[in-house]
Parts: structure tokens; sequence; C-alpha cells
């Protein structure tokens, strides 16, 4: 899919589908980032840790693809034997 921009002949953009949900996806994140600036504190037994609300979601997101992914290798591993 092919969203075209402007007057023929005069500099036509073609811009793809891809480039634009990108776009917006980007914009997206960059708002949420923003927002979700303050610097939270975390604490879990005798440690402290400060860093940023937004950081802290990507790494627990982050974590939580990597625990799935492992999971899922080990159930198609215990499947196949």
């Amino acid at each position: 899919m092919t969203i075209r921009w402007g007057c023929v002949g005069d500099g036509e953009i073609e811009l793809n589908a891809k480039l634009v949900l990108s776009l917006v996806l980007a914009g997206l994140a960059v708002l949420f980032t923003v927002q979700n600036a303050t610097v939270v504190d975390i604490r879990f037994l005798f440690w402290t840790l400060s860093m940023s609300r937004s950081l802290l979601i990507f790494f627990l997101l982050a974590i939580g693809v990597i625990v799935g992914w492992l999971l899922h290798g080990y159930s198609m591993h215990r499947t196949k034997g």
C-alpha cells in the first residue's frame, strides 16, 4: 500500500505504509518517554536503584519478552523429544 502526497509533477512524495506506521510508533514512543521521565526509586531487599519510569517499564518489558522466548523454546524442545 502506498500513500501519495502532493500534486502530480510537483515533487510528489510516495510514503510506504510501513514508513508511516514506523513514524507514528516512534512518535508515540517519544511521547511516552517524555511523559514518564520522572525518576523513581526501586527497593529490593537491601538494594536501592533510581531510574526513570519509562526506562524501568522498558527493562521490565524486555525481561518479559526474554522469559517468554525462553519458555517457548523450552516447550518446543519438550514436545519434539
